[in-house]
């Protein structure tokens, strides 16, 4: 992940999570994992409506959540967040780059 797509999903989660921007990644991802732990605790139905608004796969998440049962379920879903916004961001470069398309070769 390079530097800018590391602010540019940090901003979007420090806003989603009504969070403080950290620009130090292990401090961030604490952060987050509080809030989301929070969340769990406080306001699921929100945090499910989080989630799927960030296309985290239901599957994925039972899956890692199920072989890691003792790990800190705030810091997991932290990390399925930071990693698909992150799989966003790559997916948006590489279509721009395909949009390079003369206008004659295009349908």
């Amino acid at each position: 992940m390079t530097d800018l797509s590391k602010v540019i999903v940090q901003k979007l989660l420090a806003s989603e999570f009504d969070l403080s921007l950290i620009f130090d990644d292990h401090d961030f991802q604490n952060h987050l994992a509080a809030k989301i732990n929070d969340l769990i605790q406080n306001d699921f139905p929100r945090l499910v409506q989080i989630l799927y608004r960030m296309d985290i796969s239901e599957e994925k998440l039972m899956e890692i959540l199920n072989e890691f049962r003792d790990a800190d379920t705030g810091l997991i879903i932290g990390r399925l967040l930071i990693e698909r916004e992150d799989q966003k961001i790559i997916s948006r470069k590489q279509l721009r780059k395909n949009d390079d398309i003369p206008e004659d070769e295009k349908w």
